[in-house]
């Protein structure tokens, strides 16, 4: 609620991370656009356009009288959304590193240092 991000922007980004990331698979029935509207405390037409965002960026399915459900969204979408949200996340370590006045030896010495705790605790 906090976000600036418009609801059914947040809601859209939440189900295709799931979705994405396997959480949701292909074929999972979804709530109906009411239930979720009323989980969420926002209104129907918040949760009416998100999923008809997903529906028409293919990841999801729906069809009048039925609950809409996972579509199957192919393993190089999924790779994709993975690398991305990695790359988010380094990207924004990265800045908040800059912003601290870090050069770029001393956050790649971190990372590695980072990655190597890691790998020990593995």
């Amino acid at each position: 609620m906090d976000d600036e991000e418009p609801m059914y922007r947040q809601i859209e980004e939440q189900l295709k991370g799931l979705i994405l990331s396997g959480r949701l698979r292909p074929g999972t029935p979804l709530p109906s656009i009411r239930a979720l509207a009323r989980e969420l405390s926002c209104s129907v037409i918040t949760t009416r356009r998100a999923y008809q965002d997903l529906e028409s960026a293919g990841f999801i399915r729906t069809r009048q009288g039925m609950r809409a459900t996972v579509a199957d969204v192919g393993e190089e979408e999924r790779e994709r959304y993975r690398r991305e949200a990695v790359l988010e996340a380094l990207r924004a370590a990265v800045e908040a590193g800059r912003q601290r006045g870090l050069s770029a030896e001393e956050l790649r010495r971190m990372f590695e240092e980072t990655l190597s705790e890691l790998e020990r605790k593995e």
